[in-house]
């Protein structure tokens, strides 16, 4: 398993958390250590779960991934 954090731009309180962890949920294999305002901790295999799909599941929530 792979270890990364994410950085997210236009998150604000605690339901954009809610709705950052709904998403990345939906994500297959990828294990959520946690979410704060800003960013999520996330373990991942990198056989099932790509760049396009981390990308997707936050933009899917309404916020944008950093580079």
């Amino acid at each position: 398993m792979k270890t990364r954090t994410l950085r997210i731009q236009g998150m604000s309180c605690s339901h954009c958390v809610m709705a950052l962890k709904k998403e990345l949920e939906k994500v297959r294999g990828l294990t959520l250590n946690s979410v704060e305002i800003g960013k999520a901790d996330i373990s991942f295999s990198g056989e099932e779960t790509d760049e396009a799909a981390l990308r997707k599941a936050v933009e899917e929530a309404g916020f944008r991934l950093m580079e």
